[in-house]
């Protein structure tokens, strides 16, 4: 499924199987997952696709060829495919242990085709071997959603408690890891959708409310993953003081203003760009001991434009997976 970046919708094409090349692997895609960041770039919130496009970063397959150089992986093994897919190793970001600041990145369904289709490539630095036990469907929304919800908790610093603000696929996921360490999960959704407030309950949060709600009590940090950045300044005031509100998102709405006196006494504000590898081997190393259940409605791959629609509008509850 391709983006040309002149139509809104995405196109059914024939493509040559792409060939893995030095230190690559190629990989027979099983699924892949639907990201918000997918429907930013489909609805040109992001301007720097390199186009035409393959959209799709949460991929998992198998490796049906190795590149030169390749070691560790193996022919047939299942691997996920994440949004990070390089970085240069040269800049002071990779040296110091922050490759996900990376000066000169490549990201997957971005700047590098990715999994809204049959076969892909990936650089073999960066993809994540997978358990075999569990449904490819299932997976797929841990390569990002996953992947993006930890790296955002770790940053709320260690929390007692913790609004989330937007209960889509990365909070459902993060949800069930938070409450498994004993943190205690208030859920904000949009006013009028009971039904996200009642799968946030089922899912361990121990309140669920609508956004405009003031919250029964305050918390330690707040992470907001809806791109609206009008519940900033809500989450300011429901975040004690020396707490963090951290935005999840590779895209908000602008934040509008907000008096000093909700920011003040220490708490800040900050964003999450990216991950690291090594939050993917902490995450993955994390989940193999929580019992992580993820909610996916899956698609043919021919359907990718419906799964689109279903997220822009609202209608998901969980992850969109396209199943190949």
């Amino acid at each position: 499924m391709v983006f040309d970046g002149k139509s809104p919708s995405l196109r059914l094409c024939e493509l040559p199987i792409p060939v893995s090349g030095a230190g690559q692997v190629q990989v027979q895609v099983e699924a892949c997952g639907v990201c918000r960041t997918d429907l930013h770039i489909v609805d040109r919130d992001l301007k720097s696709p390199v186009l035409p496009l393959v959209p799709g970063h949460e991929i998992v397959g198998r490796i049906s060829d190795l590149g030169d150089g390749v070691g560790k992986l193996k022919i047939g093994q299942r691997v996920g495919v994440p949004w990070l897919g390089h970085t240069c190793g040269r800049c002071e970001f990779c040296r110091s242990h922050r490759e996900n600041l990376c000066d000169e990145p490549g990201f997957t369904g971005y700047t590098i085709n990715g999994g809204y289709a049959e076969y892909c490539v990936a650089d073999s630095s960066f993809v994540f071997p997978l358990p075999e036990e569990k449904e490819a469907a299932d997976l797929a929304p841990l390569l990002c959603a996953g992947l993006i919800g930890y790296r955002s908790f770790r940053m709320a610093g260690g929390p007692k408690s913790l609004g989330i603000y937007g209960f889509g696929a990365a909070a459902h996921i993060l949800c069930q890891v938070a409450t498994s360490l004993g943190v205690d999960v208030y859920a904000f959704t949009r006013d009028d959708d009971i039904a996200a407030q009642k799968f946030a309950l089922e899912l361990g949060a121990k309140w669920a409310g609508g956004s405009s709600e003031s919250a029964p009590e305050s918390f330690d940090a707040s992470i907001i993953f809806a791109p609206v950045g009008a519940l900033v300044p809500l989450a300011l005031k429901a975040t004690r003081k020396g707490g963090r509100i951290v935005c999840g998102g590779i895209h908000m709405s602008d934040i509008p203003s907000f008096p000093y006196s909700d920011l003040w006494e220490e708490r800040s504000i900050c964003s999450v760009a990216n991950l690291t590898r090594k939050d993917g081997d902490e995450f993955f190393e994390l989940v193999s001991e929580i019992p992580i259940e993820t909610r996916v409605l899956t698609y043919p791959l021919e359907c990718a434009n419906d799964a689109l629609d279903d997220l822009r509008s609202g209608r998901l509850q969980g992850a969109a997976v396209l199943c190949v």
